[in-house]
């Protein structure tokens, strides 16, 4: 049987070689995903979501962003990692328009797996920070 980590490092793979669909397929159909949005997101939700994401942030060269993971630790049927996607800001995100601005998202996530795919994840990114390098919202104040 395939471990969790192997399953994750084979959709990052399918990330990086430019196929969304082959990286969506490590999701279950009736997949619950807790961290973007309020309310936890089914698969046509994550599917737009990260279609949204690569159009607006995909780094030089590529149509999607740079994906890294980082201290992998797998338990039974869970996966956990930190992560860091890297690209420039090249399309509307999050209501803010394309600024060319490189950026560097860091994350970390748990899932769930049931036999080879995905059917909970729960993920915090640092979307503030983000913003600030996006120039969406203002750096906050040093002390």
């Amino acid at each position: 049987m395939t471990t969790p980590a192997e399953l994750v490092e084979r959709a990052r793979q399918r990330w990086h070689a430019g196929d969304l669909p082959g990286y969506l397929e490590v999701y279950a159909e009736d997949v619950r995903y807790h961290g973007p949005e309020p309310q936890p997101m089914d698969k046509t939700a994550v599917a737009a979501f990260y279609e949204q994401f690569w159009s607006a942030l995909g780094a030089p060269g590529r149509p999607n962003p740079q994906f890294d993971i980082h201290e992998r630790l797998t338990d039974g049927d869970l996966f956990s990692c930190r992560f860091v996607v890297t690209g420039e800001h090249r399309g509307e995100f999050m209501g803010v328009p394309a600024t060319g601005r490189p950026y560097v998202l860091e994350g970390i996530t748990i899932m769930r797996f049931r036999g080879d795919q995905v059917v909970e994840r729960w993920t915090t990114a640092d979307l503030l920070g983000l913003m600030v390098q996006l120039g969406a919202v203002p750096a906050p104040a040093s002390a």
